[in-house]
């Protein structure tokens, strides 16, 4: 994946029938570190009622899911969403001042980041108002509304709530990366509740993850009950299944209106492995999934991606529902067709390279709707399924999100990010010009190629155990590097996917400004790198800096005070990242943990403090958020009676106001689960 440098709960005893529920204002689109944009959804119009009710199904399907990610990221996510609904929707104070202004804020983090933990960062927040301010802002809001326990008080509530609040201490990180410690234990994620790095390790060493075995304890929770070791399925009838049995109903539906019998097959495979929560039926759902390849609507539905797991073995629910971007896929499916070119090209060791490389569907798709860890925060690049054996025997999807592109390069052409670090107008004027379609390429190889490229040596296990917390961070810089050493190969303008080298040029400045210095913009002063993807990143830029060293291959300027990357042999900086990309495969393909470690502790976790500072300063001048999210579209059925005649798209303004309306209409999951 690429990402951008997816029954309503009891209530108390007390009520306020005197309150007034009061209008409540749009809120901000832009806060704290935020900004939501707004995506469009070109070709909806011209699908067919019969695609446009499917459309509708999936996205029903999607959103009804959203209140699983919330429990996820922690066991209290619902109970603190909940209330902050019920306050901001009702509460009939004065909404001005600094005070006010300081909680909307937290609640638009909150929604954002779906819990009180940064969507990137991992790190809690808390509100920059009082804990007196917050709770008079409790008792002036309709207390019927918050999720209290039966006969709690709305004080005895406000003490409950006051350490999951505001107290750094409790729960401080979703997932905690810092090597040699339990990192299950220092993770306040809700995979895992009462065990350790070891009970986990133990209880998932009886289940053999060779060849063609299932993904282990991906859609469960694991916790221990009266001293025992337990697996709580994510399933109809099991952990998550009030909200599991409606995403059921909705593809069940879609299953109805499939466009055809590989579709049709896929989905009713989706919905058996949520009746059952079997793992492999979830593979078979994966493989149908890959061989649909004529469909113009597609998803992506399920508990797939594993970066807020520690040790990568959860996953979060997400979806992503698209249709077809017709145009756009020409270019990626021009890449795709190249792909056993690029495999045997790779200077990976012959060993560590596919002899037949099967089934790599490439394709650019509008995104109608995300949700769950995709949103808002959405990747800009998709590669499923995620299990190395199926990716090698059937195949895989790579996808890139063209409407979101758009959006972001729309965004990031007004920000003055890349007049203020280019280090020369020769680097600034390229940048300008081919930036975007270098970094389409970049996220195209990233995701048609590099994840669906090398394989693992025949005996070793799964990276969630060789890996282990360094899987995800190592995964994501293999497939940087892919697209980062095909970017300067003539045989993408042989296939007519770029006009010349210098978009190549472009990307290799862009991702060495961004690996080394830009993307410190989006971390505290002092802290060191968390996120799998900007782990990964450094890790790459710090690398080839410091191994091209000898022959000045890349460098750092200053000019006027300030500090450039300067590159000086593209050519050499592409043979660096050939070299590293050869060793991080090698260290997949033999399952090196402590290769893998070395590389990602020494090269992408820590941080230059004196030059983090300068970023963070030359940035704050900029006045851009450093995160980009969006509102999502709608889809409104036009009814005649109980038939749907047709389906709009519309587009909201405020992300307040959705937030709200998810809020109500979705809200499935009781607030302990």
């Amino acid at each position: 994946m690429v990402l951008m440098s997816i029954e309503v709960a009891n209530t108390g005893c007390n009520t306020n029938p005197a309150a007034k529920t009061p209008v409540v204002g749009p809120g901000p689109n832009a806060f704290a570190d935020l900004q939501l944009l707004t995506y469009k959804v070109p070709g909806f119009e011209e699908l067919s009622l019969q695609q446009k009710k499917l459309a509708y199904y999936l996205y029903e399907a999607a959103l009804c899911g959203r209140d699983i990610i919330y429990d996820q990221k922690s066991k209290h996510g619902l109970l603190l969403r909940k209330t902050i609904e019920a306050m901001y929707s009702t509460y009939t104070g004065d909404r001005k001042g600094d005070d006010w202004n300081n909680f909307e804020t937290y609640c638009g983090q909150f929604w954002f980041s779906n819990g009180n933990h940064h969507h990137y960062g991992n790190e809690k927040f808390i509100p920059k108002c009082s804990y007196e301010y917050f709770a008079g802002i409790v008792k002036a809001s309709d207390t019927s509304q918050l999720p209290m326990d039966k006969g709690e008080t709305v004080d005895a509530f406000l003490t409950r709530i006051k350490p999951l609040v505001y107290d750094l201490n409790v729960e401080p990180k979703v997932v905690d990366q810092r090597p040699d410690i339990d990192n299950v234990a220092a993770s306040s994620n809700n995979f895992y509740e009462g065990v350790t790095f070891d009970e986990v390790e133990e209880f998932y060493k009886k289940f053999n993850t060779t060849d063609t075995a299932p993904s282990w304890g991906l859609n469960s929770k694991l916790m221990k009950i009266n001293g025992t070791i337990e697996e709580k399925t994510w399933k109809s009838g099991g952990m998550y299944g009030a909200a599991i049995d409606k995403i059921i109903g909705w593809l069940q539906k879609a299953t109805d209106v499939a466009e055809n019998e590989n579709q049709k097959k896929s989905l009713q495979l989706l919905v058996k492995f949520y009746q059952t929560g079997d793992l492999k039926t979830w593979d078979d759902y994966n493989i149908a999934w890959v061989d649909d390849t004529a469909s113009r609507i597609d998803v992506v539905n399920g508990f797939i991606e594993v970066y807020l797991d520690a040790i990568g073995k959860k996953g979060s629910f997400e979806s992503t529902v698209s249709l077809k971007d017709m145009e756009e896929t020409k270019r990626i499916k021009a890449i795709a067709d190249q792909a056993q070119y690029f495999e045997d090209n790779s200077p990976i060791m012959p060993a560590h390279k596919k002899k037949t490389v099967k089934g790599i569907t490439g394709k650019a798709i509008t995104v109608i709707v995300e949700s769950g860890d995709a949103a808002p925060s959405t990747p800009i690049g998709i590669n499923l399924p995620n299990a190395e054996w199926i990716r090698k025997e059937h195949g895989s999807k790579s996808v890139s999100l063209s409407n979101i592109i758009h959006s972001y390069n729309e965004a990031g052409a007004k920000s003055g990010l890349v007049d203020e670090f280019a280090i020369n107008d020769e680097v600034l004027q390229r940048l300008k010009k081919y930036g975007p379609l270098a970094s389409d390429l970049h996220t195209d190889m990233h995701e048609c190629i590099g994840h669906a490229s090398g394989q693992i040596n025949p005996g070793v296990e799964t990276t969630d155990k060789t890996l282990k917390n360094y899987a995800s961070c190592l995964e994501e810089a293999r497939a940087d590097l892919v697209g980062l050493y095909y970017l300067m190969d003539k045989k993408l303008i042989d296939i007519g996917a770029m006009p010349n080298m210098e978009v190549a040029k472009a990307g290799y400045d862009n991702y060495m400004m961004n690996g080394l210095m830009t993307q410190l913009s989006r971390v505290k002063l002092g802290d060191n790198l968390e996120e799998a993807h900007m782990r990964n990143r450094q890790l790459n830029a710090r690398w080839v800096y410091e191994h091209g060293k000898k022959d000045n291959v890349v460098e750092f300027v200053k000019k006027n005070n300030k500090t450039y990357v300067q590159i000086n042999n593209y050519e050499k900086l592409r043979e660096l990242f050939g070299q590293l990309l050869r060793e991080i495969q090698r260290v997949k393909s033999e399952g090196d943990f402590n290769g893998g470690k070395n590389l990602v502790e020494t090269y992408g976790v820590k941080v230059d403090p004196e030059l983090h500072k300068e970023v963070l300063e030359r940035y704050a001048k900029l006045n851009i958020k450093p995160y980009r999210g969006f509102i999502q579209a709608k889809l409104t059925p036009v009814m005649n009676g109980n038939d749907i005649t047709d389906v709009k798209v519309e587009y909201p303004e405020s992300f307040f106001q959705q937030m709200l309306e998810y809020g109500k209409k979705y809200a499935y999951l009781p607030v302990t689960n």
